[in-house]
């Protein structure tokens, strides 16, 4: 018999693995990595404190607050106290009522002459048309206290120089700050003036967006100023329609420097809205978990306006 000789079984090598350095060296390495995962986090850190000190930190203890009652050592909870108070509250009913006609009647007008105007000053056959871009813009940057102070004396009733215009054209004066309807419509009026000018630039960066091929486009077809206006740039504008609806609709909510400035909330509440209701509350009569209760509610009210908001002029799907 021939004896066989068994051969010995080889495996494939498989690729060489990087060896890891090892003792000091493989200590510098995790030092290194673990300073190049970390200092994103430490650029972050002034932010991510400053963040939680001033805005999260106080958000969570207002809502805390919003359940006690009392102030101080003398705070004690109090359940859902403040929101049942809320709901059989009438001055904040008033208050409420006050700021949705504001609101109802001011950013309709304000939008709407905004977009009037970004449309004039946007077309080539004005002249100047920088100067008047400046002119528009400049109430924007007016301060509002200053924009209130300014306005207080122009709309005074004997001596203010907008009766002074009326009477000069034989109508009749307007106690403007005197009367409760009047009142609210000064609170109108200085806001469209503060205001317009802003949603006018918003609205002016978007229609020079425009292709202007568009319009010559429409106007070859036979399209008039009109139906070019509502078929192309209405739909153009679209986008930047919903973000200033939203915008001045939470800024009318939270109103409080104008009427606080113009009117005091008078004539007999006529002009109170809800922010300074809430200020009233918490900084004047120190009973800070109603006030915080009112902050919540004007939370929620937001949130749903703008989530209405945004569902009936958000883009549709399809």
């Amino acid at each position: 018999m021939t004896a066989t000789t068994a051969r010995p079984v080889t495996r494939q090598a498989g690729p060489a693995r990087p060896a890891r350095p090892a003792g000091p060296a493989a200590r510098a390495h995790r030092r290194a990595r673990l300073r190049r995962t970390a200092l994103p986090y430490l650029l972050l850190a002034p932010a991510l404190i400053t963040f939680g000190v001033f805005k999260a930190y106080p958000i969570v203890d207002s809502l805390l607050l919003s359940f006690t009652t009392g102030s101080g050592p003398a705070a004690r909870p109090a359940g859902l106290a403040n929101y049942r108070r809320l709901l059989d509250d009438p001055l904040f009913w008033t208050a409420l009522r006050n700021t949705g006609e504001i609101l109802v009647v001011q950013v309709p007008l304000m939008l709407g002459l905004a977009l009037l105007l970004a449309v004039g000053i946007n077309s080539t056959l004005v002249r100047w048309r920088a100067v008047w871009r400046l002119g528009v813009f400049m109430p924007a940057v007016t301060g509002l206290v200053a924009t209130g102070v300014m306005f207080a004396f122009l709309l005074k009733r004997d001596d203010g120089a907008v009766n002074w215009l009326l009477h000069a054209v034989g109508l009749p004066s307007v106690d403007w700050l005197g009367q409760p309807f009047w009142a609210r419509m000064s609170v109108v009026l200085v806001l469209t003036w503060h205001y317009t000018g802003y949603n006018a630039v918003i609205y002016l960066a978007g229609l020079q967006s425009v292709p202007k091929e568009l319009y010559e486009a429409a106007m070859v077809d036979g399209a008039g100023a009109v139906r070019r206006f509502t078929a192309i740039t209405v739909p153009a504008l679209r986008p930047l329609l919903l973000f200033t609806v939203v915008l001045s609709t939470i800024g009318t909510l939270q109103l409080f420097d104008e009427p606080y400035v113009l009117t005091g909330g008078g004539p007999d509440n006529a002009s109170l809205t809800v922010s300074m209701y809430l200020y009233q509350n918490g900084f004047r009569y120190f009973d800070f978990g109603y006030a915080s209760a009112i902050a919540y509610a004007l939370t929620l009210l937001v949130a749903v306006l703008g989530a209405v908001q945004m569902r009936l002029m958000g883009e549709k799907d399809g």
